[in-house]
């Protein structure tokens, strides 16, 4: 049976605020970097030359590199919330570790499956506060901002590539989906980290 948070037999834990901050700066590296890649290749598929190819792999590789750390960094900032969550609210988060990861990885299926285990995280995280409404829209709309890019981004890539108002609007759903991703992980870092305070045993005074 568990036992509930802050009891001896609770394991002791942390929020996750070092992993939040590497995620969170690799987030806004791999956003800004895709803006310069997209730039790139729209001017490499008009103006093709040998020195535009360079540019354009060039910035590609660096956005590669960038977006895999940021990845990275940001599903093992996901996998020690998720921890803290079943420390916060035992039975939440119930999931199976394997699939947290796995359900952003799979095509169409990270389309919807993730925010699901957003939420989850989020509302464990937040029992006792009077925000989880406007939690859970901030959680909705960086999922509609990244779920709008993704798609569009995936569309621009059938036709020419050169559309200039399309990479705006790809680019700007880029960039907000990044500005709102660093606010859920500040949101939910910030939430355990008041949770498991204040679930703490405190030590009794020396008399």
């Amino acid at each position: 049976m568990n036992s509930p948070v802050g009891t001896t037999s609770s394991p002791v834990t942390n929020a996750p605020w070092l992993l939040a901050r590497f995620a969170q700066a690799a987030i806004a590296a791999a956003a800004v970097a895709d803006v310069f890649r997209a730039l790139a290749l729209r001017a490499h598929d008009l103006h093709p030359t040998n020195a535009s190819l360079n540019k354009s792999g060039f910035r590609s590789m660096v956005f590669v590199y960038l977006m895999t750390a940021a990845a990275v960094l940001f599903l093992v900032w996901f996998s020690r919330c998720r921890r803290n969550a079943r420390v916060l609210s035992p039975g939440a988060a119930s999931e199976p570790g394997v699939w947290a990861v796995v359900a952003w990885l799979i095509p169409v299926v990270n389309l919807w499956v993730p925010r699901g285990l957003v939420l989850d995280v989020l509302r464990a995280s937040s029992l006792g506060t009077t925000d989880k409404g406007r939690d859970e829209v901030l959680v909705n709309v960086w999922w509609v901002a990244w779920a709008g890019h993704t798609v569009i981004a995936m569309a621009s890539q059938l036709g020419d590539g050169t559309s200039m108002p399309l990479l705006l609007v790809t680019e700007a759903l880029n960039l907000a989906a990044a500005v709102l991703a660093m606010f859920v992980i500040q949101r939910i870092t910030g939430l355990q980290s008041t949770a498991l305070r204040a679930a703490s045993p405190t030590p009794f005074a020396a008399p």
